[in-house]
C-alpha cells in the first residue's frame, strides 16, 4: 500500500475500520529528530555502541539515537524501505489488523479459539508481531509463535482459514499485489511453527 496515492483512502476507510492486521488515524511522515519524542535507547541500533544524543532519527513519533551519522542513515533506509514501511507503517497494519479480526470471528472454522481471548489484548499482540516481522524498528516481545500455539492443537485447515482472512483483508485495503505476495510470504514462514511441526 503505497502512502501517497492511497493516504486518502486510508483516511476515510479507517473511520469505519478503527477497531484488521494493518490505525493511529492520521500517518508520520519520516524526519529527523523530533522535539516531542524522547530518545529511547542508550545504544546505537546499528552497531551497539554508545550513541551520539544529538545524533537522532525519528520515525512514527519515536526518537532512535545512533553513535554515528553512518549508523543513522543506514537505519533509516532500512526502516523507509522496508516491507512494514511499503504497505503503510502503523495505520496500516493497525487498520489491517482489525479487519482481520472482524472476518476471523465471523468463520466457524476457527472462531472458537477465541471464545475466552481478550480480543483488544489480541489486536495489540498481533499488530507488534506483524509490525516487527514486516520491518518495523520496534522488537516483538511476546510469546514465539510455536510456544504461543501449542497448546491449540491447529491444523492445516486452520492456517488456510487464517491465511484466507488475511489475504482478503489485504485485496480489500487495496495493497499492491506484490506487496500482498511478500506479505503472505513472511506468514507462510510461520506455518510450521504456529502448527508446531517439527524442525527438521
Amino acid at each position: 500500500m503505497e502512502i501517497p496515492p492511497k493516504l486518502n483512502y486510508m483516511k476515510k476507510t479507517i473511520t469505519f475500520l478503527i477497531p484488521l492486521i494493518f490505525a493511529s488515524i492520521t500517518f508520520t511522515a519520516f524526519g529527523e529528530t523530533s522535539k516531542k519524542a524522547a530518545v529511547v535507547n542508550e545504544k546505537c541500533p546499528i552497531k551497539g555502541k554508545a550513541v551520539n544524543p544529538k545524533c537522532t532519527y525519528a520515525f512514527e513519533d519515536v526518537t532512535y539515537a545512533f553513535c554515528c551519522g553512518d549508523c543513522r542513515g543506514e537505519f533509516k533506509e532500512k526502516v523507509t524501505t522496508s516491507l512494514y514501511s511499503q504497505i503503510g507503517g502503523k495505520a496500516a497494519i493497525n487498520a489491517a489488523v482489525d479487519l482481520f479480526y472482524t472476518k476471523v470471528l465471523a468463520d466457524d472454522r476457527v472462531n472458537y479459539f477465541f471464545e475466552d481471548v481478550n480480543m483488544k489484548r489480541q489486536h495489540n499482540k498481533q499488530k507488534e508481531f506483524l509490525s516487527a516481522a514486516l520491518g518495523s524498528p520496534v522488537p516483538y516481545k511476546g510469546m514465539d509463535m510455536r510456544k504461543g500455539h501449542a497448546h491449540m492443537e491447529l491444523t492445516e485447515e486452520h492456517f488456510g482459514a487464517i491465511a484466507e482472512h488475511l489475504l482478503a483483508t489485504l485485496k480489500e485495503l487495496k495493497v499492491k499485489p506484490e506487496l500482498i505476495d511478500k506479505v503472505m510470504a513472511v506468514v507462510a514462514s510461520t506455518k510450521d511453527d504456529v502448527l508446531n511441526k517439527k524442525k527438521s
